[in-house]
C-alpha cells in the first residue's frame, strides 16, 4: 500500500473528526508526498468559494471527503434541516470543485442511513433505491445519497471517476461522547461509567432493545477507505462493514460488562428504536478491493472504553462536525 501513496498529494476533509483522525494516522504511516486535514474553522465547505480555495491551497491529486455534520437520534429529531442542508452543500461543493480542478481520485464517504427503513438484511447496495430511509435518519441519509447521484451523473457527463463508500455504524477511540451528538456505543459507555461512579443501581436505555445494529471499528473503516482509494474506480456504491449484527439488548449487556456496571437495565419503550435492523452485505468490498474487517467486537469495545476513561474531557466536548 505504501508504494501507491508515496507520491500522492492527499486532502482529507473532516480529517480532524472521528473517522478522519483514524484515517490520517494510517495515512501518515504511508508517507505520502503531502497530505492535509484542515478543520472547519479553516475552510467552511458549505460555501463553494471556500471549497474552491481549499483545493487551490492544497493542490491535491487525491481527495477523501469525510466532512459531515453528525448526531444521534436526538440530534436528528431536533435539527433535521441543518443535517440535510449542511451535508448536502459540503458534498456538492467538494465534488464540483474536484471536477473543476480535474482531481485524479475522489472518494466520498456516505452512510448506511441512506438505506430504506425495511431493507432486507444484509443490506445489498442494489437496494438503495427500493424505499424511503428510516424517518429520523432520512434528512442526513438522503443528503448523502444525493452525492452518489452527483458522482454518477458527473461520471456520465464529465468522466469524473469519484467513488462512493458506505460504512456501517462506527465505534472506537476518538468517538463523540457528548449526549447531544453521541451515537449508541459512546452514549451507553458514558451512561454506564457515570452510573458506576455515582453508585446508581440502574440505568435507563431508549427503546425496546429488540433492534439490531452492526458496528465497524474505526481503524478497520479507515483501512477500507484506503484500500478502496487505491484499488477501486467504479461507479457503484460499496458497503464497508463486518457482515455481523448484534441485538441492542446484547450490546447493552456487553457494554455494561466492559464498564464494570452490574446494575439493572430499564428500557424506556416510549422512545424510538430507530431502524429495526442494520447489517450490510460486504461481498462487494471484498471482491473489488479485498477489504475485510479484522477487529473483534469485544476487543474494540474495551479499547474504546479505555480511551474514554483516559480522555474524558476531550471525549465529552461538544463537536457536531466531523
Amino acid at each position: 500500500m505504501k508504494g501507491f501513496w508515496a507520491n500522492k498529494r492527499v486532502l482529507v476533509t473532516g480529517g480532524t473528526g472521528f473517522l478522519g483522525q483514524a484515517l490520517c494516522r494510517l495515512l501518515d504511516g504511508q508517507e505520502p508526498a503531502y497530505w492535509a486535514a484542515p478543520s472547519r474553522t479553516d475552510y467552511d465547505l458549505c460555501h463553494s468559494e471556500e471549497a474552491a480555495k481549499l483545493l487551490a491551497d492544497t493542490e491535491p491529486d487525491t481527495v477523501i471527503h469525510l466532512a459531515a455534520q453528525v448526531g444521534g437520534i436526538g440530534a436528528n429529531q431536533q435539527r433535521p434541516a441543518d443535517l440535510y442542508l449542511n451535508n448536502l452543500l459540503m458534498g456538492t461543493n467538494i465534488i464540483e470543485q474536484c471536477r473543476l480542478a480535474a482531481t485524479d481520485r475522489l472518494v466520498v464517504v456516505g452512510t448506511i442511513c441512506s438505506y430504506p427503513k425495511h431493507t432486507p438484511v444484509p443490506f445489498q447496495e442494489e437496494a438503495l433505491w427500493t424505499g424511503y430511509p428510516e424517518e429520523t435518519n432520512a434528512p442526513y441519509g438522503i443528503a448523502k445519497l444525493a452525492q452518489l447521484v452527483q458522482l454518477q451523473a458527473n461520471r456520465t457527463q464529465y468522466q469524473q471517476q469519484g467513488i462512493f463508500l458506505m460504512p456501517t455504524n462506527l465505534y472506537g477511540p476518538g468517538d463523540k461522547f457528548h449526549p447531544t451528538v453521541s451515537h449508541v456505543i459512546p452514549a451507553l459507555i458514558k451512561k454506564c461509567v457515570d452510573a458506576v461512579e455515582q453508585g446508581q443501581s440502574s440505568i435507563q436505555v431508549w427503546g425496546t432493545g429488540t433492534a439490531s445494529r452492526e458496528f465497524l471499528y474505526v481503524d478497520d473503516a479507515a483501512r477500507g477507505i484506503m484500500a478502496a482509494t487505491e484499488h477501486y474506480r467504479g461507479a457503484e456504491p460499496v458497503n464497508l462493514g463486518t457482515n455481523r449484527e448484534i441485538v441492542i439488548k446484547e450490546l447493552v449487556d456487553n457494554i455494561a460488562e466492559t464498564c464494570r456496571f452490574d446494575g439493572r437495565i430499564e428500557w424506556d419503550t416510549s422512545q424510538p428504536d430507530g431502524q429495526p435492523r442494520r447489517c450490510v452485505d460486504t461481498t462487494r468490498a471484498k471482491k473489488l478491493f479485498g477489504f475485510e474487517a479484522t477487529t473483534e467486537f469485544k476487543k474494540g469495545l474495551e479499547l474504546t472504553y479505555e480511551w474514554y476513561i483516559a480522555n474524558r474531557q476531550q471525549a465529552e466536548a461538544l463537536h457536531s462536525w466531523d
